[in-house]
C-alpha cells in the first residue's frame, strides 16, 4: 500500500508489504528513493524541509499521483509515514478518484476553515483508507510557515484492526494548502516518529 502518511496508504494505488530499505525486491528495483539529511523540496517544489535522518520517499507513479502530494516512510507505510501537501490550489483533489464513485472525498477549496480541512482529511481516511472509526483528539491554532495555521490530532482504527495516531499541521496561504501530516501505528511508532515530524515542521519553508 502507498500512503499519504496513510493519506495514500489510504489512496491505495499499489499493495505493498512494509519495506525497510531501498533497492529491495527480486528485481533489485524499489518503489522508494533515499532522502538524505539535507534541505529538500517536497511535492511540486513549493515547500522544503530538512529531515533529521534519512527517509524513504515513495517514487511517483505517472498519471496516478497528485503532483502536490508526496509521501515518506521510515519503517514502511504500514507502520509510519509522513506526507506533504505543497501549495495545493483551489478545487484540487487529494487523490485521484472516479467521478462516478458513489462516495467522493471533498476537493480542497481555498476558503476552507481548519475544521473543514480536518473533515476533508477524515473523509479520505474513511472513504479511501478503510477507517472503521476515527476520533478527533484536538484541533487548535498553531503557527506554520510564518502564518496562522492549525494542528489536527486524531486516531483511527482501520480494517486491519490496528489503531493508528496522526497529526497534521497546515495553513492556507494565498488560497493554497500547505500541510505536513504524520500517521503511524499507535503502539511505539507514533511516539518514535513524532520528534522527526516536529523537526520537519519547524524546518519547513515556502518556496517560489
Amino acid at each position: 500500500m502507498k500512503r499519504l502518511s496513510r493519506i495514500a496508504v489510504l489512496a491505495g494505488a499499489t499493495a505493498l508489504s512494509a519495506c525497510t530499505g531501498i533497492g529491495s525486491g527480486e528485481s533489485g528495483f524499489s518503489d522508494y528513493a533515499l532522502v538524505h539529511v539535507e534541505r529538500v523540496k517536497v511535492g511540486d517544489g513549493q515547500m522544503s524541509v530538512v529531515p533529521p535522518r534519512n527517509y524513504n520517499r515513495h517514487r511517483r507513479m505517472l498519471f496516478s499521483d497528485v503532483r502536490d502530494v508526496e509521501d515518506w516512510t521510515l519503517n514502511g507505510p504500514i507502520l509510519d509515514g509522513i506526507s506533504f501537501i505543497s501549495g495545493m490550489k483551489n478545487n484540487s483533489e487529494l487523490i485521484r478518484q472516479r467521478r462516478t464513485a458513489d462516495q467522493q472525498v471533498p476537493r480542497f477549496l481555498s476558503n476552507m476553515t481548519p475544521p473543514e480541512i480536518a473533515a476533508m482529511l477524515e473523509s479520505l481516511y474513511r472513504i479511501k483508507g478503510g477507517a472503521v472509526q476515527l476520533n478527533t483528539v484536538s484541533l487548535q491554532p498553531r503557527p506554520f510557515l510564518g502564518t496562522n495555521g492549525f494542528q489536527w490530532d486524531y486516531e483511527h482504527l482501520d480494517s486491519d484492526e490496528l489503531w493508528r495516531r496522526g497529526r497534521a499541521v497546515g495553513a492556507v496561504i494565498d488560497g493554497k494548502l500547505y500541510l505536513i501530516l504524520m500517521d503511524a501505528a499507535r503502539s511505539h511508532y507514533y511516539d518514535a516518529t513524532l520528534p522527526d515530524f516536529e523537526a520537519m515542521v519547524a524546518s519547513a519553508q515556502r518556496l517560489g
